[in-house]
């Protein structure tokens, strides 16, 4: 699919296929608009002109921007640790399952506990 980019260092507007990262033309960081390609080439010219200087405001590219992030559907970025957590003693979280005595600890009637 193509979809609509705005690099703000060489402030062009890109119609680029896939989700892109980085301008094509000066390798600085895309911001991936939320207009669709069909939106956009149906645009006239005075109303591409008025698109491109808002995304030239930051605000106003702030507002037209959208965030994709494939990777949070993906199984390594599930299996990622909390954000506080530190990555030394970083262990996959376990799978999610649908038995309710997995999630309770384990209960023992002669489980001593002491309080000093």
């Amino acid at each position: 699919m193509m979809y609509i980019h705005y690099c703000k260092y060489c402030r062009r507007i890109h119609i680029l296929n896939g989700h892109k990262v980085y301008c094509p033309a000066c390798s600085g960081k895309l911001t991936e608009l939320g207009i669709s390609y069909m939106k956009y080439v149906n645009l006239s010219k005075t109303e591409r002109g008025q698109l491109k200087e808002k995304c030239a405001d930051e605000k106003g590219l702030k507002e037209l921007s959208v965030e994709y992030r494939m990777h949070r559907y993906s199984k390594w970025f599930k299996n990622l640790p909390a954000a506080g957590a530190s990555t030394a003693n970083a262990s996959p979280a376990p799978a999610p399952t649908d038995n309710k005595q997995s999630r309770l600890p384990e209960y023992n009637p002669r489980l001593q506990v002491s309080v000093s």
